[in-house]
């Protein structure tokens, strides 16, 4: 996708529209063109197929089962849980809204509770601590939930901390 949108929630909206990659203009060619041997050596090579498991921390996600585990110990969850954690494990790392939580989980006409969401991810987070993950959901006053990966590098805070 290339556009000229460039706030978190235009990029989130775009990769789960089904966008393979998003570029935001104004763009150099060089980037674009790096982009596109990536997606060819991708598709040639067969690395485009989805993978069968998603990870964060301890915490992993069968998606072919529909079985979330911690360490090898299953954690039950409902589909709805199911579904929240399977979102915000494919958007690790970035901040998503209430609004975008409900709408994809319930879809744009569900009419709920202003607190639908906090409900769920409560519930969620309760059952993913009596496995031992904990932590991994952060709250961002008044705009939603992030599911943080800290294996994967460090947010902005700690590379501003570090630089600082």
């Amino acid at each position: 996708m290339l556009t000229a949108k460039d706030s978190i929630e235009d990029r989130v909206a775009g990769l789960d529209g089904g966008a393979d990659d998003y570029l935001v203009k104004p763009f150099a060619f060089d980037e674009l063109f790096a982009r596109l041997r990536v997606m060819l050596r991708n598709h040639f090579s067969g690395r485009n197929t989805e993978s069968r498991y998603l990870s964060v921390g301890n915490l992993c996600m069968d998606l072919k089962e529909h079985v979330v585990s911690a360490d090898g110990v299953i954690i039950e969850l409902t589909a709805k849980e199911y579904a929240i954690l399977e979102y915000m494990m494919r958007n690790k790392n970035i901040c998503l809204s209430r609004d975008q939580l409900q709408s994809h989980i319930w879809n744009y006409d569900f009419m709920g509770g202003s607190n639908i969401v906090d409900v769920y991810v409560s519930n969620l987070r309760r059952k993913l601590s009596q496995r031992g993950v904990s932590n991994l959901i952060e709250t961002v006053r008044s705009v939603g939930y992030k599911l943080c990966d800290k294996r994967e590098g460090t947010d902005e805070r700690d590379e501003a901390r570090r630089i600082i």
